[in-house]
């Protein structure tokens, strides 16, 4: 194999891929990265054996060929080397070779008849929607995903397609984020699939707010989502993901609408002070006024009060206060709504100019 090109044409693809190398690998050949140099140019295929990335870079190849070359290292030499500086690579026999100016690498290789690709998945349904709406559903729902749980069905974020469209829901046991996006998607019937956290993560981080296209392939056990320049494939979850609408309060007897900044402001600094344990803090309700209260165990205290819109009985309840401000994070409007049954039940935070998203936070004894 050998080709030409600029520093900064081989070190797009080698960021976008990547994500998914992990330092300490037990296998080996996971921490290198599978080049593939012929007619069309240049593919570069990284995987940690639940997710696969496979960039491509518009390159004039010299010889074609296959190298498993170390992803790592190839990415500190190109980050190290000046700006438009040319690019010589070279691969013979178990050395790969980098030229750059009057710099030189030689680089171990592993053979890349080892590198274990993932296979072709075969497809269940073939959709496609807006790079960017998908994008945005994943990132208003991808925080409340579980973190290494024993309920690993938790662990990741569950996907529903429909024929009126795409679905994201992610909890964690203590709260649950919901968001759709209405899309027609030629699908016989509703498909749910969980994606798993590391997959999110990197697929939330590939995508672009923008208009360009996203296909998504959905197989029995693999999603495949191609980008321009870029093809992601995750293995899927192999769980039933719990009943969510059971979760959703409904008919709430009481309502408080607020500003989102000045109520996301006041949570923040009152967290401050609040137990940095359970992040607790006890929201005081009364006639157009919520009162955030947070103590923590050196009997440090802080206060503030917030004028709100609220016209129903007196009522405390406590929250995770990171829960809370997760959730404002995430709604993009400036007026938001919490809807409250009593002191025991969760609540449901909404944007009040959109139903597209909807969080669910349960309280917490303080």
């Amino acid at each position: 194999m050998k080709f030409s090109c600029s520093k900064e044409t081989l070190l797009k693809p080698l960021q976008a891929v990547i994500g998914v190398v992990e330092r300490r690998q037990t296998l080996p050949i996971l921490s290198n990265i599978l080049l593939v140099a012929d007619e069309k140019g240049l593919s570069l295929t990284a995987t940690d054996l639940e997710v696969q990335l496979t960039a491509t870079a518009d390159i004039a190849v010299k010889q074609a060929g296959r190298a498993a070359v170390p992803g790592r290292k190839l990415l500190d030499i190109c980050r190290s080397l000046p700006d438009g500086t040319e690019l010589q690579i070279s691969i013979a026999k178990e050395r790969a070779t980098v030229k750059a100016g009057r710099s030189r690498f030689a680089l171990a290789l592993l053979s890349p008849g080892d590198f274990p690709l993932v296979e072709d998945p075969k497809d269940t349904a073939n959709l496609t929607m807006p790079e960017g709406k998908l994008k945005a559903l994943i990132e208003q729902t991808q925080f409340a995903m579980a973190q290494q749980d024993v309920r690993y069905y938790l662990n990741g974020l569950m996907l529903e397609f429909s024929k009126q469209g795409l679905r994201s829901v992610a909890t964690d046991g203590h709260r649950l984020a919901l968001s759709d996006v209405e899309i027609e998607f030629d699908i016989a019937e509703t498909q749910q699939i969980i994606v798993p956290r590391k997959g999110v993560l990197e697929l939330s981080r590939l995508l672009e707010a923008g208009d360009g296209e996203a296909q998504i392939r959905l197989a029995a056990n693999h999603i495949q989502v191609v980008l321009p320049e870029l093809t992601f494939i995750s293995k899927l979850v192999d769980g039933r993901f719990p009943d969510y609408q059971r979760v959703i309060p409904k008919g709430p007897s009481q309502e408080l609408s607020a500003d989102r900044d000045i109520l996301r402001a006041a949570l923040s600094r009152t967290a401050i002070l609040s137990n940095e344990k359970y992040r607790g803090v006890r929201l005081h309700l009364s006639e157009n006024t919520l009162r955030i209260v947070a103590t923590n165990p050196e009997q440090e205290e802080a206060e503030e009060d917030v004028e709100v819109s609220y016209r129903g009985g007196n009522m405390e309840i406590g929250f995770n206060v990171r829960y809370l401000i997760d959730a404002l994070n995430a709604i993009e409007g400036g007026d938001i709504q919490i809807q409250l049954s009593d002191a025991n039940s969760s609540c449901l935070i909404i944007d009040k100019a959109s139903t597209q998203s909807q969080y669910v936070v349960m309280p917490m004894r303080l």
